[in-house]
Order: structure tokens, then C-alpha cells, then sequence
């Protein structure tokens, strides 16, 4: 299998997390410190690849105007290969506004640039050659303004008529629509997963269970749903699994799931099996959840978190 991992971020975005004492409506308030970084699902994704130690990692979707320069020169900083196409107007912003007082995170996200017909034309042409070169591609996120939000399904059977397997971490209608092309790994939260689940049951532990293997029953072979701080439920390899995590303080959650994403992605690629996957995920969306910025992992925090992840396998 190649070892190349492309990830794929159609609103790429400039994250600034602001840290203020108090976050009071109405109010003028004075930030006691400002994080930039590139941002946007995919490119945590492949910053946290980078950070595991995964060196062969590229990065597309759309980078537009002066942000959008900024998200591409950050991006190749860190040594993930720059393949962004230009759209018209400005890449987006997302503020994220920690409140001292109780640690909360109250996200603002900007909507992007506007993605005409040429421009999806040239990213199309660039997503083919990159999943030839590729072993996984992983789209992660939203799908730009005015684009269908069947976009997802799409540009997967382009990825993997060129011979790549195929990684999608998206909600809503995207995530519903994308699910048609069978994409070999899914991440939902367990609100997310609630509109796949027409067939089954909507709440309680082992009603999850059973959703699960219903989409794995669909042609998903890697399903796991994140709980937050109570870990995950997955199927993989034809198995239910049960996975739990340390307890931890939360510095900011924002990213966590990425870093899941690209913890599973980093075993994945190297063939190995589902519960040491699943290990090595939950370790990384927990130590990113120890960071103060988005998609950010210190080895030290995963690798000792990853001796206290269970990862149980779970009969009916």
C-alpha cells in the first residue's frame, strides 16, 4: 500500500482561538492571548499526522486571498506538502473564545470564499493525481457555500477510481450523502449518527451498538462514533469494539476529533489491526484536548495516554 496520506479541506480556514477572562455579551472585552494557525478539519488532520510522526502527508482543498496565503505557508512550515487551489474572495476565519472563568469554547466560524465551477474543475484535476499517489485520502469538514451537498460522494469515487482508500469525517447532509459512496472509515458523534440511523433505534448504549453494525451491514467497513469524555463505540474487521479513555482536565476539545481521525489514519496506513487503531486514536484526540490550540498533539501527552486507553471488544 502507498504510504502517501492526502488530506482534503474544502474551507480551509486561519483558526485564532482567543483566551479572555470573562466572555460577557455586550461587553468590551480585552484578550489576554491570541493563537493563529492554519486550520480547517483536514489540515489538523495532517498537522496531528506530521506531529505522529507520518512524514509523507499532503494537503488540498481551497486557499484564497491573504488568508489563504497564510494557511499555505503554514501549512508547508510544518513540512505537510502544499497543494491548495486558488477561489475567489478570502479563505475564512474561525474564532474560537475561551472564557477563563469556566473554560468553555465558544466557536464564530466564517462561511469562505466562493468556489466557482473553474475552480472545482482544477481542485478535481489535482484530487485524481494526488489519490495516484496516494494510499488514503481523507475529506474532512464542510462543503463550501453554493456547492451540493453531494459533493462528498462524488469526490470520493474519484479518490478511489485512482486507487486510494477513503477516509470521511463530515455531519448533516453531507456525511448522509457521502455515505452512498462507502467510504471505508465514517466518525460521527453521537449526534451526528443519529440521522443514519432511520432503521434503528435512536438512543440508549446498545441501540449504538446496533447502529453501527447497520452501517457496517451498508458497506462501511470502519465506524466508529466518539462520545466525548467516555471515549467511542466502533466496528472494524467484522467486530464491535468498546473504547475508553483516562479521565483529564480539557485545556480546549476543539480538534479532538481530528486528531482521532488522524491517529486511526497513521495505523491504518501501516496495516495495523482495528483495537491498536482505535488505541492510538483515542490517545491523540485526547492529547489534543491537553493543547490550547486546534489539532495539536505533544508525543509525550500520547504516548502516555495511550497506556491508559481500554480498548475491549463487545458481544451482544
Amino acid at each position: 500500500m502507498k504510504t502517501k496520506i492526502t488530506t482534503v479541506t474544502l474551507n480551509a480556514a486561519i483558526d485564532k482561538t482567543y483566551y479572555v477572562p470573562v466572555l460577557a455579551k455586550g461587553k468590551v472585552i480585552r484578550a489576554e492571548k491570541i493563537l493563529s494557525m492554519a486550520g480547517g478539519k483536514g489540515v489538523n488532520v495532517a498537522r496531528v499526522l506530521r506531529q505522529l510522526g507520518h512524514s509523507n502527508v499532503a494537503a488540498t482543498g481551497f486557499a484564497s486571498g491573504y488568508n489563504g496565503q497564510f494557511i499555505i505557508d503554514q501549512v508547508r512550515k510544518i513540512g505537510i506538502e502544499s497543494e491548495f487551489v486558488g477561489a475567489s474572495g478570502e479563505s475564512r476565519l474561525c474564532l474560537n473564545f475561551i472564557d477563563r472563568t469556566d473554560g468553555s469554547s465558544t466557536e464564530v466560524l466564517e462561511p469562505g470564499p466562493e468556489i466557482r465551477e473553474e475552480h472545482l474543475v482544477n481542485f478535481k484535476s489535482k484530487l485524481q493525481r494526488l489519490s495516484e499517489e496516494s494510499g488514503l485520502v481523507i475529506f474532512s469538514g464542510s462543503i463550501p457555500k453554493g456547492l451540493s451537498s453531494g459533493l462528498y460522494a462524488e469526490l470520493i469515487e474519484i479518490a478511489r477510481q485512482a486507487g486510494a482508500e477513503v477516509f470521511l469525517d463530515a455531519s448533516g447532509e453531507p456525511l448522509v450523502q457521502g455515505l452512498a459512496a462507502k467510504p471505508s472509515f465514517i466518525k460521527p458523534n453521537e449526534d451526528e449518527i443519529l440521522p443514519l440511523l432511520a432503521e434503528t433505534e435512536k438512543s440508549g448504549g446498545q441501540d449504538l451498538y446496533g447502529g453501527v453494525i447497520s452501517l457496517m451491514e451498508k458497506g462501511i467497513p470502519n465506524v466508529v462514533v466518539t462520545l466525548g469524555g467516555e471515549g467511542a463505540v466502533a466496528g472494524a474487521e467484522g467486530k464491535l469494539y468498546r473504547v475508553r479513555i483516562p479521565k483529564l482536565r480539557p485545556v480546549n476539545t476543539v480538534g479532538s476529533g481530528d486528531a482521532f481521525v488522524a491517529g486511526y489514519a497513521y495505523g491504518f496506513i501501516r496495516g495495523w489491526p482495528a483495537p491498536r487503531c482505535l488505541s492510538y486514536a483515542a490517545a491523540a484526540g485526547c492529547a489534543n484536548a491537553l493543547s490550547q490550540v486546534a489539532g495539536d498533539v505533544r508525543l509525550s501527552d500520547h504516548e502516555r495516554i495511550l497506556r491508559d486507553v481500554q480498548v475491549e471488544e463487545w458481544h451482544r
